[in-house]
């Protein structure tokens, strides 16, 4: 037998050999659709000791606080913080009544990162939003979701033109909200855009990657949250924002990256989220045809134990937020959707400041439409302006 004839059936057997790998079945198994079987009982456990009203602590600032040491211990170690946030503008243009910068600056002591800035004409300083872009599977671009991209390969641009016909009805959402007279800043996720792998963009590897990390002692998920809150921090610094009057926005995985903020970080004073708030009980079930296909986006280790997604949105109380969610989002059942509405409203109501947060359901799909962005600009004029 030749050397060829050999590597050929040899190539042969070894994709047999994989594929019988993947169908074969055995007749008892743990798990049904990647969910254990025992999910129910997990959910039974699952009590959430300290969100506010099941804790035995009874101020809220202190609640508050230990609630955030909880999550913040969940998240890990975070990157060493950088020494300074001095920055250097690569390139401007100067749009229709405003400016678009491309800056280079240290989001960490260990990584730069290349962001856009909007920048009204006239004089400042301005409120500004920290602009946080989705996931959507898509990790080639990040921050040109959210901000019409220039100085950039043409592939990049058109790919962010037809991101936006596919999520944002063809609206750039930082180009609108600086055309209103907000700084807009936005910067990518580990992972995304300029942030991604040298090999490429392969979301596979983004679950790998996440496991690296955690053997690092890191969690990526947290990295993306720990970056937003020194991006905001950076915003601040910029002598065009006026520091006390900044919000954060995002529509799907940045819905969960603006209310995750909020939490998290008291230079934030208004927060919009776009598709993308539930209850673990209905996010992880069968019943709903749900499970979590985020990867490692959104999970931070061992953090249900004590808190749920609106438990922790909650910490933002009294700020004012704005949720909005689709009724035909199937990412996102509404009967999850008005269960963590509801329980947001108990802690608002609890501190005297149900006005201050604003839940609603829309006829839509997973989407960040004009229409929501003019809302989401009306919400920022009413509370930063």
């Amino acid at each position: 037998m030749n050397r060829t004839l050999r590597n050929l059936l040899l190539t042969a057997c070894l994709y047999i050999s994989a594929t019988a790998v993947f169908s074969q079945k055995r007749p008892r198994y743990e798990y049904y659709k990647d969910i254990p079987v025992y999910v129910d009982s997990i959910h039974d456990e699952l009590t959430y000791p300290m969100a506010w009203g099941n804790s035995s602590e009874t101020d809220f600032d202190k609640w508050r606080a230990s609630a955030r040491k909880k999550v913040f211990e969940c998240m890990m170690t975070p990157p060493r913080a950088a020494s300074s946030y001095s920055y250097k503008v690569i390139a401007e243009e100067q749009r229709d009544g405003y400016k678009a910068l491309k800056v280079e600056f240290p989001l960490s002591a260990w990584y730069n990162v290349r962001a856009y800035i909007l920048v009204p004409d006239g004089k400042g300083p301005f409120p500004a939003i920290n602009l946080l872009h989705d996931h959507g599977a898509h990790l080639f671009i990040g921050k040109e979701k959210m901000i019409k991209p220039f100085d950039e390969d043409s592939v990049v641009i058109a790919d962010a033109d037809k991101w936006q016909d596919v999520v944002y009805g063809g609206r750039y959402m930082g180009d609108f909200l600086a055309r209103h007279g907000y700084v807009v800043f936005s910067a990518d996720a580990p992972l995304w855009g300029e942030r991604g792998r040298a090999e490429g963009v392969d979301r596979k590897k983004y679950d790998i990657i996440a496991g690296n990390m955690m053997m690092l002692g890191r969690n990526l998920s947290a990295f993306m949250t720990y970056d937003d809150i020194a991006g905001t921090d950076f915003l601040a610094t910029l002598p065009f924002v006026d520091g006390d009057r900044i919000g954060c926005a995002g529509c799907s995985m940045g819905a969960y990256r603006s209310w995750m903020l909020s939490a998290l970080s008291d230079k934030i004073k208004a927060g919009a989220s776009v598709c993308w708030m539930i209850t673990t009980n209905v996010q992880m079930t069968w019943k709903y045809g749900r499970k979590e296909n985020g990867g490692f986006a959104n999970c931070i280790p061992g953090l249900r134990q004590y808190l749920d997604y609106p438990h922790i949105a909650s910490m933002a109380c009294p700020k004012p937020m704005l949720f909005i969610n689709g009724d035909k989002d199937k990412l996102f059942p509404v009967p999850g959707v008005k269960k963590a509405f509801d329980i947001m409203h108990d802690v608002w109501k609890s501190r005297g400041a149900d006005e201050n947060l604003t839940t609603e359901i829309w006829d839509m799909t997973h989407e960040c439409p004009p229409k929501v962005q003019d809302s989401v600009l009306d919400f920022f004029d009413k509370h930063l302006k």
